[in-house]
């Protein structure tokens, strides 16, 4: 039986993953364009034809490209006037931007658990969480798996709400052949580093409402309205303006995106397949309605006691030492985090809202064993391989599953 690297016996895999990110002349040369245009910012043409491309490559008319996924997200409930007192609803199994755009609107975070086979929000966990202060649903497309949105759509009609998708993982998504971003009133992208298409950072506004576009056009642009005087401000907005290289490098990475994505979805069925014959080893539930998964994260599960008992972060570090650059993931959910801390007055605390917010007493099960014990996370970088390097993945975690007994002891 082969000695676990951790315990300095040899790793399965030496080489690196694809390195991240991509890109070729067709970015060097769009970045070349910009700088010889002198119209860096404000007057030039490409923010202007990347947000149509975008916005019709996601099945939506209109895209306000800003400077991040959480500015898109806190544009996006400022323009659909949430605010003060006002309740929105998301999964407590999400990166912080989801929360904090919410908390910077003055709005309260009301946070949903997680279904256990997808990691996306439980609808049944939305419907117990509505309030008379409920304005929102904002689910998380998590990893680049489209939330249930047939069940979230019924739900906020049912109860006159407006759904504001985070698709800051989900470029291209699907959910019954409809991109993600669109499905909702309003949706939000990232284009940080790490993204499956980036421009080191950015993000976007995507939504099929000509006055929603309006208003996130304002707010992104100094609270000025199209058509009007430049000094004249119409909108509390602020510069959220992506600049003309950003743009550039995703015009330029967008001509590969597609290529990319079918690879990502091909190595993730191999993943799938092989992984689930692995005790222990479960990987997330294909839902038939999601026609098209982004995969900016592999997920799976691992099941503890199948593992020996040993901890996620343990057997992360193994497979790490494998030469598998696995990840823990969110690590508590988000009503855990200390960030929380610095909102004790407005709007946690605050004459709009009836009640002090106090999250110590929540309780998502689900979400809290995804944080603790069972969620482990693939870069989306590691499915532009080949099979070999899927097979790398496999043989490391066969390797650590039958070799659990070297690890014990280890904290």
């Amino acid at each position: 039986m082969a000695k676990l690297a951790l315990r300095g016996g040899e790793p399965v895999r030496k080489k690196p993953f694809q390195k991240w990110p991509i890109f070729d002349e067709n970015e060097t040369e769009a970045l070349k364009e910009v700088l010889e245009s002198g119209l860096w910012g404000i007057g030039g043409s490409k923010k202007a034809e990347f947000e149509e491309k975008f916005a019709a490559y996601q099945h939506a008319k209109y895209g306000v490209a800003v400077t991040s996924g959480t500015a898109a997200l806190e544009i996006s409930l400022r323009a659909l006037g949430i605010g003060c007192g006002d309740e929105v609803i998301i999964p407590s199994y999400t990166f912080m931007a989801t929360s904090i755009a919410i908390l910077y609107v003055n709005a309260i975070p009301v946070f949903a658990d997680i279904d256990p086979e997808t990691y996306t929000i439980d609808p049944k966990s939305v419907e117990s969480a509505i309030s008379d202060r409920t304005k929102a649903i904002l689910p998380v497309h998590i990893g680049g798996r489209p939330a249930d949105m047939d069940a979230l759509l019924s739900i906020a009609r049912k109860n006159n709400l407006y759904i504001i998708e985070d698709a800051c993982q989900a470029w291209g998504a699907e959910w019954r052949g409809k991109r993600v971003g669109a499905i909702g009133d309003i949706g939000a992208f990232s284009f940080q580093s790490s993204k499956n298409i980036t421009s080191g950072e950015g993000g976007i506004v995507v939504t099929n409402s000509e006055d929603l576009y309006v208003k996130a056009w304002a707010l992104h642009n100094c609270g000025r309205l199209p058509q009007k005087a430049w000094y004249e401000h119409y909108l509390p907005g602020a510069n959220y303006r992506m600049t003309e290289f950003q743009a550039a490098i995703l015009l330029a990475q967008m001509k590969r995106f597609d290529e990319h994505t079918i690879r990502r979805n091909e190595n993730a069925r191999y993943l799938d397949n092989k992984l689930s014959k692995i005790n222990g080893v479960k990987p997330l539930k294909n839902d038939e309605r999601v026609t098209r998964h982004a995969y900016h994260l592999y997920i799976f599960r691992i099941e503890p006691e199948a593992f020996g008992g040993l901890s996620k972060t343990i057997i992360a570090r193994a497979l790490q030492a494998e030469g598998i650059p696995v990840s823990v993931g969110y690590s508590k959910p988000l009503y855990k985090e200390p960030y929380l801390e610095y909102f004790k007055k407005c709007p946690l605390s605050c004459p709009y809202y009836a009640k002090q917010v106090d999250y110590s007493s929540i309780r998502t099960p689900v979400a809290e064993r995804a944080c603790y014990y069972e969620g482990l996370w693939l870069p989306q970088y590691v499915l532009l391989g080949t099979r070999d390097d899927m097979e790398d993945v496999v043989a490391a975690l066969e390797k650590v599953r039958d070799n659990v007994d070297e690890l014990k002891g280890l904290t």
